[in-house]
């Protein structure tokens, strides 16, 4: 049931109507989503790479952008086919297949990526401010908290004022580096021979796999799975079978782009600077001032706003990305304002303290590392979607083809293959370098590696060798044949009471189950600062006043000819009532609907979504 009620991305879920209409119009109706996705195609995070591989190695790298983009096309299309075809987002996937020791892990690794995505982010947009204004980059690293208003502003407005937000910016970000290439006017000869694949050795290795982990992001694999389901289509064969269409057809011209802007940035640092002997240049900044000596000041202004626009742009889809693995693994809601401003703290709290620690300089190796973290998290999430879509029984006639299959598990392949090298490389480099120290590398690296990679085999292995375990129903599932109704009288019912106007409302729906047949225990929690010390040793003003508002509700039930008692709680009210009842042996336990309204309710909303969890009998909300 929880299912129903929880769908991705509720607020904006099945939003966008598609028309009846065929061609261009219905077209239309379905391009949006891949652009919010495509966005995290050329973030901040981009630039880091791009330009360390293009300063560095001139256009050799151009062959890793290609394959990137091409796994990306593909991964991402299998991400829509599996939000379109089960109405779920990939996070919810996997909490309805894997048992929940492997599904944590898998949301921790997908918070990493996601704070590594966020973090880029930040870091990109601070520097752009800086770079356009002359602010100081801690002062826009802070400034950067605020951009989870805008998000909450056009969500607010709908999901298609949202589309064409990030559209504009896209749009800003290629003009300005279409401007660019007629300013450094690239060797094209050369640019045709990047796209030759070549060995990867050392650093060259390094950003190549920052530059996959920056264009295939994981976080993009939830995040498309939501997104498609913000259009409202038929849910017939046909329907399904053009909505999977139409979101290839966004997908494709979305991701291409991207590529666009990611080749003309690494084109950029391969003409700017490779060719005119700059071969060090890893930083955003360091580009920017050289770009105004080489070639005056319309360049870097033009780098600069679109780096604003990236940065601007990739925040977005960043926190509706949070939002979606902590709700689809965790099956855990809580509101999106704090949501989004937890995921963008996560990003600030590292940028702020490398600046203040290590200095400004820092940044730029930062954000090459927080690429090759996303690039790390991949296949822990690249192979359950490749799980999911191949699954006859719930993809039905919409499972991927054979050919698709073999190509995706190709993919994953490549991925996890460069990673592991990458692992291992990095693992030596930091023994040579810890010397006499390097039994702490063996401690507190190694086993973590180990434990990722056993996880990793499980995730990839077992739903070949056993059937996965059955999964929770969910929206597509065959209802269960109804029995008749079992009539059932209450024979002990408990009310949670807070002296409140709804307790009345409380009661009278008690006594509609019960009658005067049924026993009736008032529970009332006290809270006050005194009673979550000292428990029922408490005897401030606020215990004793509950305590006689609770006898004057016992003695009038009484009067009215009906059976009743009470218990008192103290201190933290979910853990109190839930205690009260589980050892009450009641049959029912009613609640008022708006519980109260403490640090609790700011988190998950009220008092009673938590305390139905926890109960061992039916629970009767009253609003």
């Amino acid at each position: 049931m929880k299912d129903r009620e929880h769908k991705s991305l509720s607020e904006v879920h099945g939003s966008v109507a598609v028309p009846v209409a065929k061609g261009w119009r219905k077209l239309l109706a379905f391009i949006g989503p891949a652009y919010l996705v495509s966005v995290g195609y050329m973030d901040p995070g981009n630039w880091a790479t791009d330009i360390a591989g293009g300063s560095a190695f001139g256009y050799k790298l151009l062959w890793v952008l290609l394959m990137s983009n091409l796994m990306a096309l593909l991964l991402q299309s299998l991400s829509a086919r599996l939000g379109i075809v089960r109405g779920l987002d990939l996070a919810q996937a996997s909490r309805h297949t894997y048992p929940p020791w492997v599904n944590i892990p898998l949301y921790i690794l997908a918070e990493i990526a996601i704070a590594a995505c966020d973090l880029a982010e930040v870091i990109g947009m601070a520097i752009g401010l800086n770079l356009l204004f002359g602010l100081p980059l801690l002062t826009g690293v802070l400034i950067t908290a605020a951009d989870a208003l805008i998000i909450l502003f056009l969500m607010h407005r709908g999901m298609r004022v949202l589309e064409v937000f990030i559209i504009s910016l896209v749009s800003m970000i290629g003009l300005s580096f279409l401007a660019e290439m007629f300013i450094v006017q690239p060797e094209f000869g050369s640019l045709i021979k990047g796209l030759v694949p070549s060995a990867l050795e050392g650093n060259a290795l390094y950003i190549a796999i920052g530059i996959i982990g920056a264009t295939v992001m994981p976080h993009n694999l939830y995040l498309h799975s939501s997104l498609v389901q913000t259009r409202k289509h038929g849910r017939d064969p046909k329907g399904i079978r053009d909505a999977i269409r139409f979101n290839f057809f966004d997908t494709t011209i979305a991701l291409n782009v991207a590529f666009l802007v990611n080749s003309a940035i690494l084109i950029l640092a391969a003409a700017a600077f490779h060719t005119t002997g700059h071969t060090d240049v890893a930083e955003i900044d360091q580009a920017h001032e050289l770009l105004r000596s080489l070639f005056g000041n319309l360049a870097p202004a033009l780098f600069a706003i679109a780096l604003i626009g990236s940065g601007q742009s990739s925040t977005i889809t960043g926190t509706l990305a949070g939002q979606i693995i902590m709700e689809g693994y965790l099956d855990l809601r809580i509101r999106p304002w704090l949501r989004r401003l937890i995921t963008r703290m996560i990003a600030i709290v590292p940028a702020v303290v490398c600046i203040v620690w290590f200095g400004e300089g820092s940044l730029g190796e930062l954000l090459v590392l927080s690429q090759v973290i996303l690039s790390l998290q991949l296949g822990f999430a690249v192979i359950p979607l490749i799980h999911f879509t191949s699954d006859k029984v719930r993809m039905g006639e919409h499972v991927i083809k054979r050919w698709v299959q073999a190509l995706a598990w190709l993919t994953a392949i490549i991925i996890v293959s460069l990673n592991a090298r990458l692992v291992v490389q990095q693992i030596s480099e930091w023994r040579t370098v810890a010397g006499e120290q390097a039994i702490w590398v063996d401690v507190l690296v190694i086993p973590v590696v180990i434990a990722a990679f056993l996880l990793l085999i499980y995730v990839a292995f077992k739903p070949f060798f056993k059937p996965r375990r059955r999964a929770k129903k969910h929206l597509h599932d065959a209802a269960p044949e109804l029995l008749p109704p079992n009539v059932k009288r209450y024979e002990r019912i408990c009310i949670a009471v807070d002296f409140s106007g709804v307790d009345q409302r409380s009661i009278d729906a008690a006594v509609a189950q019960g009658g005067k047949e049924a026993e009736y225990m008032l529970i009332h929690i006290t809270e006050s600062a005194a009673a979550r010390y000292a428990g029922e040793l408490s005897t401030d003003h606020e215990t004793q006043r509950d305590a006689e508002n609770l006898k004057h509700y016992v003695d009038r039930l009484k009067e009215l000819g009906f059976r009743a008692w009470s218990r008192t709680g103290h201190g933290h009210p979910v853990r109190a009532i839930s205690a009260i009842v589980n050892t009450s042996q009641c049959d029912l336990l009613v609640m008022g609907g708006h519980g109260h309204k403490g640090l609790k309710d700011l988190l998950l909303g009220a008092t009673v979504d938590a305390v139905r969890h926890r109960v061992k009998v039916p629970v009767l909300i009253v609003r």
